[in-house]
């Protein structure tokens, strides 16, 4: 679907509006909508319920409205609220992820949540749904991401730089009509992206079911089974030997932590591997820091091709124990603290034994591992590597495993490329139909809903 220009344009002189409809006001955000206003409407209320909006439950579309808390528990130090108004967080990374939404069928129509939230409430004759949109804008959200302060990782926008930034809109009666056009198309694209999200997830989970009915049921069908012992480990091959991993681990490394810079490594320079270089038996080397140049690489922990390498601790708990076998690999990487690389005893195949520890059964142990017993959160200690059940089958019998997987994994992970990229392309393309009609680059007036609304294409592909 295309949609023409206006008839006639003029020159804003704002550096991100360029030209814009000629029948179009120039004007400052803070002409459009107040930010941040001063709580009211509670007075006599104090002991009646409001909701409660935590940074977590700001969605783009939407805010989660479960939590319900007294107005005098959170009259101080929160951000306020009321029906109507537009909410964005104002921190990194949330921000930059575009969480906006307008606040709606709020608990006596008042609302309060975490600090790190702006509220935006306009003014008599701008339509709601046209500033909802209108702050989801590339150039806004650009410019706001660029102008964003704080020490460390987290920044947030300045109000002036919200309050001051130029916009062109149109009367209200054009905005309404933006905003109903928005509404439609986006709902159209947001179709897409859920049944794309949707493919995604089974595709994972059909992977992890391969991996794990793999190496704990092998290739023969008719084989005679035998009970485990292990609860999460349940029925094997008779013939497989169920052991602790100390059985098939000979020795573990830990690597090296120091101050590095931020950045990635260039070609030819030392980097110190980050916990997120290991992602569901893929290895990223992109996911390293720079060794400073004043400090002096450490050879032995450089990592090659055929080594085994485990996350040992993340900020996120999903890549603790994340398990990958290294194919061809560019020089000077060096393992971290936060990296195990695994030492395998003879006859143990380090491709079965990668899978195994990206099974099912294995992530059961890992995550008790992570939450109890001798486990730190986000931290895997060896002992507790060195005491998970495991079942193996004969040498032979590994590597035919191994390359039943791979070459099953190899498709579907594929397929979950091809999803990703969809999704992406999805996000660049809701964003960029969001900014052509909020700055009037198309023309959308003479749009009008369609009275029949067809299967989306790309989920006709997808089924």
């Amino acid at each position: 679907m295309s949609f023409p220009a206006y008839p006639a344009y003029k020159e804003s002189d704002v550096e991100w509006l360029g030209e814009v409809p000629e029948h179009w006001i120039l004007t400052p955000l803070k002409h459009l909508a107040l930010l941040n206003p001063r709580k009211s409407g509670y007075e006599g209320a104090i002991e009646q319920l409001c909701s409660f909006v935590p940074m977590e439950k700001l969605k783009t579309g939407a805010v989660q409205l479960d939590e319900e808390r007294p107005i005098e528990e959170v009259i101080g130090g929160y951000t306020y609220f009321e029906d109507g108004d537009v909410l964005q967080a104002k921190v990194t990374p949330c921000f930059e992820n575009k969480n906006i939404a307008i606040a709606k069928g709020l608990t006596n129509g008042i609302g309060f949540g975490s600090s790190e939230i702006n509220v935006l409430r306009p003014y008599q004759g701008v339509n709601t749904e046209y500033l909802y949109y209108r702050v989801q804008e590339n150039s806004y959200m650009d410019f706001c991401t660029s102008s964003m302060m704080g020490a460390g990782g987290l920044k947030r926008v300045p109000t002036d730089v919200i309050n001051n930034f130029k916009v062109a809109t149109p009367e209200i009666f054009e905005q309404t009509h933006i905003a109903r056009f928005l509404d439609h198309e986006t709902a159209r694209i947001d179709v897409l992206f859920e049944e794309q999200q949707r493919l995604i997830e089974l595709l994972k989970e059909k992977r992890r079911a391969v991996i794990s009915h793999a190496v704990t049921k092998g290739l023969d069908p008719m084989v005679p089974m035998k009970d485990s012992g292990i609860e999460w480990l349940g029925e094997v091959p008779a013939h497989w030997v169920v052991c602790a991993t100390r059985r098939v681990i000979r020795f573990i490394e830990q690597g090296w932590s120091p101050e590095c810079e931020s950045y990635p490594a260039e070609e030819d320079g030392w980097g110190v591997l980050k916990a997120g270089c290991v992602n569901r038996g893929i290895f990223d080397s992109s996911e390293n820091k720079t060794l400073p140049s004043t400090l002096k690489p450490i050879p032995e922990y450089e990592v090659r091709a055929g080594d085994i390498l485990m996350s040992r601790a993340s900020g996120s708990p999903e890549l603790v124990g994340s398990t990958a076998l290294l194919g061809p690999v560019r020089e000077r990487l060096m393992l971290s603290d936060k990296i195990f690389r695994v030492h395998l005893e003879e006859k143990i195949s380090s491709q079965f034994f990668v899978w195994v520890m990206n099974a099912q059964f294995m992530r059961s142990q890992i995550e008790q591992a992570l939450s109890g017993g001798n486990g730190l959160a986000n931290n895997l200690p060896q002992s507790s590597l060195l005491a998970f059940w495991l079942a193996i089958p004969p040498e032979q019998e590994q590597g035919a495993i191994a390359e039943l997987i791979n070459e099953q994994i190899g498709r579907i992970d594929e397929l979950i490329a091809e999803g990703e990229l969809a999704v992406e392309l999805l996000q660049e393309r809701r964003s960029a139909l969001v900014s052509a009609a909020v700055t009037g680059k198309i023309d959308v007036r003479g749009w009008q809903p369609p009275t029949s609304v067809p299967t989306p294409k790309l989920v006709q592909e997808v089924v």
